[in-house]
């Protein structure tokens, strides 16, 4: 299966990515770490990335979708893969599309993780960090015996500034205006699926793969 997952901020993307890929063997494969691989590695990609990077400028399109391709010429994604965080609009579904189409395949469907923007800003607003050892925690849903104070290390915990409401409101603001298109384009290809991503992890991972039960082959 070749799958897209897509969601909000907040929405549990990298957990399920990673349960749904596990369930169904195939790679998961996140911008995020193609990055981190290629800059760390030092490929002629990563270098271009982080001149931009250091300079505090977005990558260009060309420069991730060129990282996209490399991974998705891999021997582990012949397969099946699952893409975590690409494409993020129009353009880069459209690139996707041809890319897989030189590749001679094509996505099987598109996963969308629907969460309202209250449950999202409940979620994300709510973690802590801990300024010692970097542990996360959750007011609500992983609370520390003592609030304000690490279990792990006994460090302040404190709330990042992207965690804060105003800046998860934009992100979700930012999201909604690039991905609303994304997912009718999808829509329209007849490939895309939505579940609800609210309640426990089992759950919405059950939720997943029973969407992604027509689509299995």
């Amino acid at each position: 299966m070749r799958i897209v997952l897509v969601g909000p901020p907040g929405a549990g993307k990298g957990t399920q990515a990673h349960f749904i890929a596990s369930h169904l063997a195939i790679p998961r494969i996140s911008t995020g770490d193609i990055f981190r691989y290629n800059v760390t590695h030092n490929t002629d990609l990563g270098v271009q990335a982080k001149e931009y990077m250091d300079r505090g400028d977005l990558v260009p399109d060309e420069v991730t979708v060129a990282m996209v391709r490399d991974r998705l010429g891999e021997d582990d994604s012949q397969a099946g893969f699952l893409l975590d965080g690409f494409p993020r609009n129009v353009p880069q579904a459209e690139t996707l599309k041809k890319m897989l189409a030189e590749l001679e395949t094509k996505l099987t469907v598109v996963l969308e993780l629907i969460v309202d923007e209250d449950e999202v800003v409940r979620r994300l607003s709510g973690r802590r960090t801990c300024r010692r050892c970097e542990r996360v925690w959750h007011e609500l849903y992983d609370p520390p015996a003592q609030p304000g104070i690490c279990d792990d290390c006994g460090g302040e915990l404190f709330q990042r500034d992207d965690d804060k409401e105003e800046v998860i409101r934009h992100r979700v603001e930012v999201y909604n205006s690039q991905t609303s298109p994304l997912i009718a384009f999808y829509a329209d290809e007849g490939i895309l699926v939505g579940i609800d991503a609210t309640g426990p992890v089992e759950e919405i991972t059950s939720r997943g793969l029973a969407a992604l039960g027509p689509y299995m082959r």
